[in-house]
């Protein structure tokens, strides 16, 4: 038996981190484990979009995670099908086939669904935000909550 630990994580093992993080999505720090054209799942925020007027239709989305970022590539039939969530997400689950070229890994896209309800709930009382470090949630309504480092 090897000591290494497995190349994937066990979803049934406690998340160490705290916020809500979707099911079985692989973190990006990670992503350079599975081979070429395996399926995976990743999510993250929406940090780009990109539809350049060379691409035939192509957008290129950018998705950050609490370990990096993650390069996605959303064909045309593809964006139409799933349109709503492109174009509107700030917190995205993207599932696809892995492609490397010249050291850059990216995930070609054949799902993608729209979690950005996932973020709302960090700012919930008593949602996900209130078990995190120094969490507490934030209320809007007196714009209390909020914590802030003093810089050293």
């Amino acid at each position: 038996m090897s000591d290494r630990p497995p190349p994937f994580p066990d979803p049934r093992a406690p998340d160490p981190y705290p916020w809500p993080r979707p099911p079985a999505c692989l973190p990006a720090d990670m992503l350079d484990l599975p081979p070429q054209g395996a399926r995976v799942a990743v999510a993250g925020l929406v940090i780009l979009r990109q539809r350049p007027g060379t691409a035939k239709g192509v957008i290129f989305l950018t998705l950050e995670d609490e370990t990096g970022v993650v390069n996605v590539i959303v064909w045309r039939k593809l964006y139409e099908a799933f349109r709503r969530a492109v174009i509107a997400g700030r917190m995205l689950r993207v599932t696809g086939r892995l492609q490397r070229e010249n050291e850059v890994t990216h995930v070609i896209a054949e799902t993608i669904e729209d979690i950005s309800a996932m973020l709302d709930d960090l700012l919930r009382p008593g949602g996900a935000g209130d078990r995190m470090p120094g969490g507490g949630g934030f209320d809007a309504a007196t714009n209390s909550g909020l914590r802030v480092a003093p810089f050293d």
